[in-house]
């Protein structure tokens, strides 16, 4: 990655991983192709010569997915850091809380961070608002992140997906990514799209 410019902006690729392709909710995940699309902002982002920041979630003794243990505490196949470019890992849901992620971009004099990655509401939605009152300008690129179907606070726990599908009180993702985006836009962040910031290359002529 071309580190020569004067780029003051990072892209947080928040927890990309396998992990998540393990749980049974995969099947209902509102962007299959979340490893492509992030794909496509780190290209994007390392042309720019902006710092590219890998993000990994680690819940260690747990005996679940998120147990480095267990081997799926990795990116997702395809995506791979180049040189230079730090992988952290967090066991908390905002990626500044439990590593050196600050510290790290003030020491590299960023100012601006592009936000991606698995899941909308959660750990890239606390991520964005964090940043925000750590005082950077941060975009969100909600196309760029995925979320699953949420069931409702009272819904019994450990029910089969078709069950949490079925369920008129379950919140499916586009109403998640919606409420994800009022509660971001003119308070913590500017939402973006994948095509505003990578766009696809235009369709040759015949």
């Amino acid at each position: 990655m071309n580190r020569d410019t004067d780029s003051n902006r990072a892209l947080l690729v928040i927890d990309v991983q396998e992990s998540f392709r393990r749980r049974p909710n995969w099947r209902a995940v509102s962007a299959p192709d979340i490893d492509a699309r992030a794909a496509r902002l780190v290209a994007a982002a390392r042309a720019a010569g902006d710092l590219v920041v890998w993000i990994l979630h680690a819940e260690p003794g747990s005996g679940g997915v998120f147990d480095p243990e267990l081997g799926h505490v990795r990116l997702m196949d395809g995506l791979a850091p180049a040189a230079g470019e730090p992988v952290l890992t967090k066991t908390s849901r905002n990626a500044f809380t439990t590593t050196a992620l600050q510290q790290l971009l003030t020491e590299r004099g960023i100012r601006e961070l592009v936000v991606c990655g698995i899941q909308t509401e959660q750990c890239c939605e606390t991520t964005a608002r964090l940043a925000a009152d750590l005082g950077y300008r941060v975009t969100f690129v909600t196309d760029a992140t995925a979320t699953f179907p949420i069931p409702h606070r009272d819904a019994p726990p450990g029910r089969p997906l078709a069950d949490v599908l079925a369920d008129p009180s379950t919140l499916p993702t586009d109403q998640i990514i919606a409420r994800t985006e009022y509660a971001l836009a003119g308070r913590f962040a500017d939402i973006a799209s994948l095509d505003d910031l990578a766009p696809a290359p235009a369709p040759s002529a015949l």
